[in-house]
């Protein structure tokens, strides 16, 4: 049996107006049909879920599972609920659209009812019986990213130290409640690689509820070492977008892409198998490192339709999903212990 979960495919990028991308059972009944096992869903979706409802209800989180054709929860993704948490004042237009009408043009009143919304998702994720929420971090400092012009000193901390401030009582309530949050690495985010989050996990004292939903795509565009990620931060690693991506720099532009549409940029999402993540080293290594969740499509690309996408990301994953062996391959050359033999072959008798 696989250690790690799947196939599963998140519906953020496929939810609509019309079937059968319309409803939660009219989607899982899709999303079954191409072979996923599980759901990722987007908590702010009101097609597929009552946020409040479901922090409220636990009869209610019942019926929702009625409603899923069979298929299961993985996580309720809580992004841009996340993202609302910390905006600087140069994207607070652009991410207005991300809350509520009646706290729009008031970054304030905007930010606290981001975090009344975390709230909600942590008592449905519990209620639905999920220890996990992947989520964004959003971003203080991002229009600082390039040292130029150069930052003041203390620019750096004081932001983090404001981060940590406004996320550590999410945490805290978190912690009550049994769930962690599984932050996407993603650029526009403070925490978008792996310096980035030990900066938070530093200001929050190693908060226990601080971990990392990984994505090889961002780091990909980034151009991170993906698979040595793995290595120095699998313990913190509790959910898992598939998701590929490719870097093709140019003698016009590289990582900042000059402002291009997706298809020109250099850095792209792709879809499964299309792009230059080594999939197979990801699964592996992700194995090795202990990690049990689930592996959940999340399908962007520029070039490929979404049905398309959708319908080859679930056998794409299913061929990558490891069965760990039940016994070391070299047990038939005998292994017992022997503490007097071992001291004969060291020369000690």
């Amino acid at each position: 049996m696989s250690q790690i979960k799947g196939p599963a495919i998140f519906l953020a990028q496929f939810m609509g107006d019309e079937e059968p991308f319309n409803s939660l059972p009219n989607i899982t009944a899709w999303a079954k049909e191409l072979g996923y096992i599980g759901v990722q869903i987007p908590s702010w979706d009101s097609r597929v879920i009552d946020l409040k409802k479901a922090a409220e209800s636990k009869t209610y989180c019942q019926d929702l599972k009625g409603q899923m054709n069979g298929l299961e929860i993985t996580e309720l993704a809580s992004h841009l609920q996340g993202q609302l948490v910390a905006v600087h004042p140069a994207y607070d237009e652009l991410f207005d659209g991300f809350a509520a009408p009646e706290v729009r043009g008031n970054p304030k009143a905007r930010a606290k009812w981001a975090v009344e919304q975390l709230k909600l998702v942590i008592k449905a994720s519990k209620n639905l019986g999920l220890s996990v929420t992947p989520s964004f971090t959003g971003a203080l400092l991002w229009p600082t990213v390039y040292p130029w012009p150069q930052r003041p000193a203390g620019l750096v901390e004081e932001a983090f130290k404001e981060l940590a401030k406004r996320w550590k009582p999410i945490f805290d309530f978190a912690d009550k409640h049994g769930v962690d949050f599984a932050f996407e690495l993603h650029p526009g985010e403070d925490l978008h690689d792996g310096l980035t989050f030990e900066r938070l996990l530093e200001a929050t004292g190693n908060h226990p509820r601080l971990g990392i939903n990984y994505d090889p795509s961002h780091f990909v565009l980034q151009c991170m070492d993906y698979v040595g990620f793995i290595d120095a931060y699998g313990p913190y690693i509790k959910a898992f977008h598939v998701k590929d991506a490719e870097f093709v720099p140019s003698a016009k532009a590289g990582v900042y892409g000059g402002y291009a549409d997706w298809k020109n940029r250099p850095g792209r999402f792709r879809s499964l198998g299309d792009g230059q993540v080594d999939f197979g080293q990801v699964f592996s290594r992700l194995t090795a490192a202990g990690y049990k969740s689930w592996a959940v499509l999340e399908w962007e690309c520029c070039f490929k339709d979404a049905a398309q996408g959708a319908a080859e990301g679930a056998p794409f994953i299913e061929a990558h999903l490891i069965d760990v062996p039940k016994k070391a391959f070299d047990d038939f050359a005998g292994g017992a212990s022997d503490a007097k033999r071992n001291r004969r072959i060291l020369g000690l008798e």
